[in-house]
């Protein structure tokens, strides 16, 4: 072997006679490499520092590579200069180990490279460098691109945040800080420019805009900066996350008002980057968003930049003026605009002008004293003025310029719809009111220009029907205000009913008789259904609307005018009028924009329809089944229905739904085929748009107040036929749905929930009786997330932990759509029941039965299932239910359970649930001592049927003190419990022993207490047992564990009673017993729900239980056998469970060796001092593998993590029968480090097969006598914090590309290497107990 010293002798003299010191140019930067004899210890350390680095990260495996990362920092040390603070060595250097982590497949290695980067200049501000600047817009931007870097670390709280997002926002605010000034502007730009090069996904570029809005103000964007802003902005628009889009806009506004050059950029500009902000999503006035932008304006009013000389009417500076200008110049119609324009115009331009106008008037207002606000009411005024003498103009001059009345329409809605304030304000805020007080002043004016437009045939083509639907939403507009401000006697829109009914009812019921339909008269068709359709849902909304007209005569002339699913032929030739048809190619360079054929509009055509026959079921179901009146019959309707659903597109079946939902209750009894068959495809046409959020979320709501109202549900449960069998088939549609949309079953369950508790007949839990799994299936649900929807959820939970200082939180409301809702509503639903109610009971009973039922499956589908694994929380969900039925029931339904309840207790559970079940026994038993027999039956069980549940009952038998309350003659149970905790304190299991002693305990202090005679003759046998108990374990673990389990929450702290509330069930006791805190529900979330209204007063809701202020203890209680070993020494201190061998169960450790010798003098065979570990590996495939090599090669014992495992049939398949005859240890993962200490003590060198960068190749080292052989696990190897404790790692030499071979492969070539060693003398002794302490390694030649 060559010496590396010699090796860097030589390098070093070469490098210094070509390179003898840096070179530090100004404006050149810091050399590639350099070398100086003075600083050569400096320098090897550096180089060979960062040899280690670049072979490590080879490896790919973070468990290795994370003890090295912090040598990286040293390596900044030396290429930074403390005297002159410079670079010594190019960064480059540096930014190619961070480049190969960025790019590294495991995304682990990226993240710890990412956060390393980031947390740079917490630790030292390092010298500017282009080139680092060039990294940080380059690689790093790229690597920060991946959103699974930005979960939360292991143990930290929903809703804290990203520990990387937040680390982003210290770095780039640090950074920034520390560029030059000259630098600054350049960066920040090229940093803008860059986030618009690629398509984001939603958490990280909010977190790249949280962090851009956090850097301090500064005057470093001009206008192409704001153009780079809004192009980021438009990236947001992508993503499907609302309130994460809405997050990221609001925190890129403010970026804006932090870093703009208000002197380099107009007002024309800043109100074309507002308009592009989604008011709906982020700018909503009235929050503190929108008070930020007023203060901004306000303060920088007069430094804007003039506009361009091209826009002479727009050069003003003050913002008033440029709001006068500006509505100025968008009231007056441009020259080249005509009538027979096909376009309609652009709503861009009336959301700017609102805009502004609401912000100038706003801004004027923080100019004004407070209480004066008639300025306010004059700018306003002003403001608005060309508008209104524009409106005013409608009505009465029929030569108002076509699009200049439509642009002031859309003005006047999107003024009105801008100004809604989104946040509770002053009432001191009249700015909506002066608005709605100047456009109701127009109505007259409007509202004759409407009749005059939809009635008079003027309109005729097909942008036509965009100008419909604008002048119809403008008189719903003007409906709402009148309605707001109250009905008054000839109000302008009532009087606009009447005419406009009329006209459109001759319209519908004209014929060209021996004609072909032309354009126009098709469009004024579809143009009158749409308007009967306004009408009617503004008569459904406002009852003051209803015209007394639509009584029964007009009623049946409307019927008869709608022929159901009629379409509209699409004209074929020129019409007489000299308009070109549909077909002509000048009309279809004349559709606007959002026109989508002929079939939309015949689309359109039909749903309008169903409009107004929902409204005339609703308003005059009497007529509908006669046909007298030449009405169709329900079922020829439903059948109609069934045609409009296969026709219309997802957006337009509203409306079919709502009359399917009057029409299914009269048709169940007589064709409930036909009924079945509107279930089935309403379902197909609701599932089918669920990517499409806009309409799948009022389509899915739709439909469950459809196939899940109160008649239907009632009458498909009295009949059990096929319309009962679909709706249980829905309801598991839905949830299966829900698995992958989340949301989907909070609607459901909050609509049945709502509807069975608001019901006022007295029956209505009789129906849910009958649709009782929906209710079970939403106290059970909540599945486990996928790694994605776990990030987006938390990320959401954050931005909403924000409250109103995220402006997105205020202008959206909350949807309440994550999964935990569900349990949530189903919770409180369960709440409102009470058992003095016939029907409540008969409910709760039925699902009791039903979770009891579903728990016996859940355990026997799986004997072992692990903490917070599926199982485990569907168990945990289970029990939390029952805590809240259980104790509301009789004594005569529990006679029929109890036996179900008890036996609970004799499971295998988590420690949770273990929690739960006795709190349930401890409740029953409160409130019906009578079963207090059972539990004494239960102490007396087998010994297998008690090794694995008698500390359950023991931990029942401690709340002793609350079982009694209710027994008048206490003395017999209190003899009886002294009984039962001093036969159990002579367990020979230490754990059973420390679970009586607590029981003993405190039962003797309540026999002391209530000075229970009889048991005098045991005072000095129990005071002098509890005394040893107190006194004589004085050290050790026995001591500690003592203790513990008398100060664990559930003996110490816990009251049965009194934290009997939904805050100690659901958040406090996951909590303290280590569920994953998705399964936490605050009590906060329970109030927040108000689908279900809250029994006021109730006992769920009690203040905070002390039990919240509590950390999860080191005690968690377990079963016998598991917890504790049977030698009385705890798990919690002990380094390794005791040994099993076939021939001798519970033979000591201390006896491994002899019995392993003494096996082998009887077969024959040798034993080597060889001790395979394998707790790490997980595979059964794996562990019966190495259990069969062990025993072929004369291993001394096998260590595993569980000895379950030999009871797997993989294990035993692999293992043939190797196990009865080799030594096998118990030892957790978690118990690794304490074991190998303990083995070193004993004079064992511990090897890890690893690869690091020391490692020994197979094929060098030389095994010592007394070895323990580490294995790693299958996927992560092993652990950092155990390599640290190993003496040497042995790796097998490779020449392939994998670089990896299978674990117990691995492992059977060092067992072979090791006999085959020690099977003959080897040229080196093996290193002694202090060599290999010291990690030395011996070598062959």
């Amino acid at each position: 072997m060559l010496d590396s010293t010699h090796l860097w002798g030589e390098f070093s003299s070469s490098c210094a006679a070509i390179c003898p010191r840096p070179t530090m140019r100004p404006g050149f930067g810091p050399s590639l490499f350099w070398w100086s004899e003075k600083k050569k210890d400096e320098l090897l350390k550096f180089w060979e520092t960062y040899i280690l680095i670049m072979e490590t990260l080879e490896g790919n495996q973070i468990h290795v590579i994370k003890p090295v990362l912090p040598k990286l920092n040293s390596l900044f040390e030396y290429a930074v200069s403390e005297e002159n603070g410079c670079w010594l060595f190019h960064p480059s250097w540096h930014m190619c180990i961070y480049k190969r982590m960025f790019e590294s497949e495991n995304k682990s290695l990226t993240k710890e490279g990412v956060t390393h980067f980031l947390e740079l200049y917490e630790m030292k501000p390092l010298p500017f460098s282009p080139e680092l600047s060039e990294f940080i817009i380059g690689p790093l931007m790229d690597a920060l691109s991946e959103s699974s870097l930005y979960g939360r670390s292991p143990g930290q709280l929903v809703g804290s945040g990203s520990p990387l997002g937040l680390k982003l926002q210290t770095f780039l605010v640090t950074y920034v800080s520390l560029l030059p000034e000259d630098v600054k502007r350049s960066f920040l730009l090229r940093f803008l420019q860059r986030m618009t090069d690629r398509h984001w996904c939603a958490v990280p570029i909010l977190f790249l805009s949280k962090a851009l809005a956090g850097v301090p103000r500064w005057t470093a964007l001009g206008v192409e900066g704001l153009l780079a802003l809004r192009d980021v902005m438009q990236c947001t628009m992508i993503t499907h996350q609302t309130l994460l889009r809405g997050a990221a806009q609001c925190y890129l506004l403010q970026t804006a008002m932090h870093l703009l050059d208000v002197e380099k950029v107009s007002l024309s500009e800043v109100s074309t980057f507002l308009v592009s902000l989604r008011q709906e999503e982020s700018l909503g006035r009235g929050t503190t968003l929108w008070t930020e932008l007023c203060e901004w304006l306000h303060a920088n009013e007069a430094c804007f930049r003039q506009s361009p000389a091209g826009s002479e009417d727009l050069q003003e500076t003050s913002l008033n003026g440029f709001v006068k200008s500006l509505v100025q110049e968008y009231i007056r119609s441009p020259a080249w605009e005509t009538e027979e324009s096909c376009y309609m115009p652009d709503w861009s331009e009336a959301r700017l002008t609102a805009l502004m106008v609401l912000l100038a008037v706003d801004v004027e207002g923080m100019k004004t004293p407070f209480g004066e606000t008639r300025r306010t009411q004059n700018v306003l005024r002003i403001f608005l003025d060309p508008l209104l003498d524009a409106l005013g103009k409608l009505g009465t001059n029929a030569y108002v310029p076509l699009l200049r009345a439509d642009r002031c329409l859309q003005l006047l809605l999107k003024l009105l719809h801008t100004c809604t304030v989104s946040a509770p304000t002053s009432q001191d805020d009249e700015v909506p009111a002066l608005l709605e007080s100047s456009v109701l002043s127009a109505t007259e004016s409007v509202a004759q220009f409407i009749l005059r437009r939809l009635t008079v045939d003027e309109l005729q083509s097909v942008a036509d029907l965009e100008r419909g639907r604008l002048y119809l939403l403008v008189f719903s507009q003007l409906a709402s205000l009148h309605a707001k401000a109250g009905w008054k006697r000839g109000n302008p829109v009532c009087r606009l009913i009447p005419p406009l009914k009329n006209a459109c009812i001759r319209h519908l019921q004209q014929t060209a008789e021996g004609q072909e339909p032309t354009l126009a008269r098709q469009i004024q068709r579809a143009v009158s259904m749409a308007t009967l359709a306004t009408v009617c849902e503004l008569a459904d909304q406002q009852p003051g609307l209803r015209p007394e007209s639509l009584d029964a005569g007009p009623v049946d002339r409307l019927l008869s005018a709608l022929p159901l699913n009629q379409t509209l032929q699409k004209p074929l030739a020129e019409e007489q009028s000299g308009l070109p048809s549909l077909g002509s190619s000048s009309c279809l360079e004349e559709l606007p924009p959002g026109a989508q054929g002929w079939g939309r509009v015949v689309a359109q055509f039909i749903h309008d329809q169903w409009v107004c026959l929902s409204y005339l079921l609703k308003s005059h179901q009497a007529l509908v089944p006669g046909t007298e009146s030449g009405v169709l019959e329900p079922a020829e309707m439903m059948r109609a229905a069934l045609d409009a659903l296969a026709v219309l597109p997802a957006d337009g079946v509203l409306p079919v739904f709502r009359c399917m939902k009057m029409l299914v209750p009269r048709l169940l009894a007589s064709s409930e085929s036909l009924c079945t068959e509107s279930f089935d495809a309403a379902w197909k046409v609701t599932s089918s748009g669920s990517n499409t959020r806009l309409v799948f979320w009022p389509n899915l709501k739709a439909f469950v107040q459809f196939v899940f109202d109160d008649k239907v549900l009632t009458a498909a449960a009295k009949l059990k036929g096929q319309a009962y069998l679909k709706i249980k088939e829905i309801i598991h549609k839905v949830i299966d749905l829900s698995a992958v949309r989340t949301g989907v079953f909070n609607v459901l369950i909050a609509h049945c929930c709502r509807s069975w508790v608001l019901s006022a007949s007295q029956g209505a839990l009789t129906v849910a009786k009958n649709y009782c799994e929906l209710v079970l299936e939403a106290c059970v649900f909540g599945p486990v997330f996928r790694r994605d929807q776990r990030l987006i959820q938390d990320v959401q939970t954050y931005i909403e932990s924000l409250g109103p200082e995220c402006a997105a939180n205020v202008v959206m409301e909350s949807t309440k759509r994550e999964d935990c809702y569900v349990r949530i509503c189903a919770v409180k639903f369960l709440c409102l029941l009470e058992g003095s109610n016939v029907s409540h009971r008969l409910f709760m009973e039925d699902l009791v039965t039903k979770l009891l039922d579903k728990d016996e499956l859940v355990s026997t589908s799986r004997a072992r299932y692990y903490e917070n694994s599926l199982q485990h929380r569907v168990k945990n969900r289970i029990w939390q239910t029952l805590l809240v039925l259980l104790p509301r029931l009789d004594q005569n339904f529990l006679n029929g359970v109890i036996d179900k309840i008890f036996q609970a207790g004799f499971t295998n559970n988590q420690a949770s649930i273990k929690y739960s079940v006795e709190w349930v026994i401890i409740l029953v038993l409160h409130k019906f001592p009578q079963f207090l027999p059972k539990l004494w039956a239960c102490f007396s069980s087998g010994e297998e049927k008690l090794k694995t549940s008698i500390c359950t009952f023991l931990s029942v038998l401690s709340h002793l003190d609350i079982i009694v309350q209710n027994i008048p003659e206490k003395k017999p149970v209190l003899k009886q419990a002294l009984a039962v905790a001093m036969q159990w304190c002579l367990s020979h299991n230490f754990s059973v022993r420390l679970y009586a002693l607590v029981a003993l305990k405190k039962v003797w202090r309540l026999c002391c207490a209530m000075g229970v005679e009889e048991c005098a003759v045991w005072t000095s046998v129990i005071e002098r047992g509890l005394g040893q108990a107190e006194g004589l374990h004085t050290a050790g673990n026995a001591r500690r564990n003592w203790q513990r389990v008398q100060d664990h929450f559930f003996f110490a702290h816990f009251h049965p009673l009194e934290d009997y509330c939904l805050e100690t069930i659901f958040h406090a006791l996951p909590r303290l017993s280590g569920l994953v805190e998705e399964e936490w529900l605050p009590l906060d979330r329970f109030c927040s729900f108000t689908d279900v209204p809250s029994c006021a007063g109730s006992r769920w809701l009690l203040p905070r239980t002390p039990l919240l202020e509590l950390r999860p203890g080191e005690w968690s209680q377990q079963d016998a056998g598991s917890a504790l070993d049977d030698a009385g020494s705890p798990v919690e201190g002990a380094n390794v469970q005791k040994k099993v061998i076939p021939w001798r169960p519970g033979a000591p450790e201390a006896e491994l060796e002899v019995e392993a010798q003494g096996r082998a003098a009887r077969l024959g065979k040798a034993v080597s001092r060889l001790v395979v570990v394998a707790s790490l590996v997980d595979k059964p495939t794996n562990l019966g593998a190495l259990c069969r090599t062990c025993e072929v090669f004369g291993a001394a014992a096998l260590v595993v993590g569980s000895l379950q495992c030999v009871q797997d049939r993989q294990f035993q398949h692999l293992s043939v029968s190797a196990e009865q005859w080799l030594p096998l240890v118990e030892v957790k993962p978690a118990q690794l480090g304490d074991y190998l200490q303990q083995k070193k003590a004993e004079g064992y060198t511990v090897i890890g097969a690893e690869q690091t960068a020391r490692s020994a190749t197979l094929d060098q080292y030389c095994f010592p006598e007394k070895s323990l052989l580490l294995l790693g696990n299958e996927r992560e190897g092993i652990p950092a914090r155990l390599i640290q404790q190993l003496d040497v790692c042995v790796e097998i030499p490779q020449q392939g590309v994998v670089r990896s071979l299978n674990v117990h492969v691995s492992a059977a070539l060092l067992i072979w290497e090791y006999t085959r060693q020690r099977g003959k003398p080897t040229r080196h002794a093996p290193p002694s107990t202090e060599q290999s302490g010291s990690s030395e390694m011996c070598w062959k030649e």
